[in-house]
């Protein structure tokens, strides 16, 4: 008698954590969802407040579309337990005052949970593995004196896309000698991941900002600088993925926690990485060109970004993803000497807005625009559907990527991959992914 019931407890035990382990593995696909929720919320919210208004009526759906526009839409749910939300009151530290020595940054958990959303060929969402991914090894080249490298041991270490493969081995002279002289890996494909990075979550602004560097800083050569900003309401971990792959390509990330549509959050930001720039025994003291900045985000983090281009003159180049001004106006502020790209989804919300900026008669400077077309979601605009407000992080880093190792590691021979008529980002496939790139450049 007693067997029988034990045997029916551990059946009925087995069953339990079956189902558990099956509710958990889309614990990380729902994260992006509620991000890309958030952000279309805040975004249509601050766009009903602006100039330019968009007719509800062609994008009645208010469903969110899996960020790689893969599967089918689930509708958000406003209640859900899952999403953290966003202090408004967090703020930046202020910069002017002397480093506290508690704050010091520390060793980042290598064994992060992968965030990115992974994609079948059938173009159904898998589990994210949630096991740690060993990290890339560097060669005994790159000891003191000399720089990072890949090796032929090394394993991506940010979450993976199915766009993703193995590194390939390295010399130990791997570094692109760009003219502007900041740090690139010699590794050149952007849909890559390539040196094992620190990813330090609460820094910036003590209250959800992330900083992000390669692990073994360059001694021969200074580092380029991007600003990141999130989608309104979500946070910056929510973009791990973009975050992580442009600090693995020698870039220094700072996010902010939160992307207003100004620059109260970007320029303290800044400030305080110059800070630490010029900090003796900082990690990153004398690591950093702050002549060499880029902005780049997703929505209102978009937006946020393009401010900074105008407002900030470190600030050189600026990617704004699935974004654009309300008003159709803000490119056409941006000081001369400067560049910008819009990457956007053909069924996003942010369409008439990235078109509408772009296509403003007052734009002079160099500056692209980038539809991600062919996607298998069903976010709808201007008769087009397919990719949608949460396209451009995900599915299309590679092309915030790419731009930023042209304008900022000085990598010119990309130009032809934006600018003609058959360039990779004018209309070449979206590697990994359904769908092609349709895009347009002007004043280069």
């Amino acid at each position: 008698m007693k067997s029988k019931y034990f045997k029916n407890l551990a059946k009925g035990l087995v069953v339990a954590g079956a189902a558990f382990a099956l509710v958990n593995c889309g614990d990380a696909a729902d994260q992006v969802n509620n991000a890309v929720a958030d952000a279309q919320q805040q975004y249509q919210e601050q766009q009903q407040g602006g100039d330019v208004v968009t007719d509800p009526a062609t994008n009645p759906s208010q469903t969110v579309t899996d960020p790689a526009q893969q599967g089918t839409v689930t509708p958000v749910d406003p209640a859900d337990p899952n999403a953290t939300p966003t202090d408004p009151n967090q703020g930046v530290t202020d910069p002017t005052q002397p480093a506290d020595p508690s704050q010091t940054v520390q060793p980042a958990d290598t064994t992060a949970q992968v965030t990115e959303p992974v994609v079948g060929p059938g173009g159904e969402q898998q589990p994210i593995d949630t096991t740690a991914t060993n990290p890339p090894a560097i060669s005994s080249s790159s000891a003191a004196g000399s720089d990072p490298v890949p090796t032929s041991s090394s394993a991506e270490d940010s979450p993976k896309s199915s766009s993703s493969e193995a590194v390939k081995p390295a010399s130990s002279s791997s570094e692109v000698k760009a003219d502007d002289g900041i740090f690139l890996v010699d590794g050149k494909e952007e849909e890559k991941n390539y040196l094992e990075v620190e990813y330090i979550k609460n820094t910036a602004d003590n209250g959800g900002g992330v900083l992000c560097y390669p692990k073994q800083l360059s001694n021969t050569k200074k580092h380029g600088v991007i600003l990141w900003g999130p989608g309104g309401g979500s946070s910056p971990n929510d973009y791990e993925g973009i975050i992580r792959r442009l600090a693995s390509h020698g870039f220094v990330v700072v996010a902010t926690s939160e992307s207003p549509d100004g620059t109260n959050r970007g320029i303290p930001a800044l400030d305080w990485l110059a800070k630490k720039n010029s900090t003796q025994g900082d990690v990153l003291y004398g690591k950093l060109d702050m002549t060499k900045v880029g902005a780049s985000g997703h929505s209102m983090g978009g937006l946020q970004s393009e401010k900074m281009l105008i407002n900030d003159k470190r600030v050189i180049t600026a990617v704004l993803n699935n974004s654009g001004a309300f008003n159709h106006a803000e490119l056409a502020n941006v000081p001369a000497g400067k560049t910008a790209a819009i990457v956007y989804g053909e069924g996003g919300m942010e369409r008439p807005n990235a078109e509408g900026d772009y296509n403003n008669n007052n734009v002079k400077i160099p500056a692209c625009l980038l539809k991600m077309t062919g996607g298998q979601g069903n976010e709808c605009q201007n008769g087009e559907c397919g990719w949608g407000h949460g396209s451009g992080p995900w599915g299309g880093m590679a092309a915030t990527v790419a731009w930023m190792r042209w304008h900022l590691g000085g990598e010119t021979f990309r130009k032809d991959d934006f600018v003609g008529s058959s360039g990779k980002y004018i209309n070449g496939a979206i590697l990994g992914q359904p769908g092609k790139w349709k895009g347009q450049c002007k004043n280069f």
